[in-house]
């Protein structure tokens, strides 16, 4: 299983899933972390020239442009079962479990730390992250 995190550091986990720069995955056999590798995400910086995603019902990322947005920033962890951010939109959120990765939104700050705790069962995906 791979477990990809956004993150700004390689070291916490990033307070925005389109803002991060970078993912760190994780690879796990056995219920222990066996590899780790730092991959470049797109994010807003790269999509500035395709404009601003607008809100549908007070949920933003649902547009034809954001939609091209979050399927360019999940090719990078196609590979992936899992994505670990402190936050992120409805439409990435959605998104992301369209594309069979299971997004988990969380207030844990350390990488290690909240790749353990998802392991164990206990990492709480804070849906009141989601916005």
């Amino acid at each position: 299983m791979k477990i990809a995190v956004v993150s700004d550091d390689g070291v916490t986990v990033s307070q925005h899933f389109g803002r991060a720069e970078l993912y760190v995955v994780l690879q796990v056999e056995d219920g222990a972390v066996v590899g780790r590798e730092n991959r470049p995400r797109s994010g807003h910086r790269a999509f500035a020239s395709m404009g601003q995603h607008s809100s549908q019902g007070g949920r933003h990322g649902y547009d034809e442009h954001s939609q091209s947005k979050h399927r360019s920033m999940a090719q990078a962890i196609a590979d992936c079962q899992v994505l670990i951010a402190g936050g992120m939109g409805w439409g990435a959120y959605e998104s992301m479990k369209g594309y069979n990765i299971e997004p988990i939104v969380t207030d844990v700050g350390d990488i290690e730390q909240a790749v353990a705790l998802y392991l164990e069962g206990r990492l709480e995906n804070l849906m009141e992250r989601v916005h």
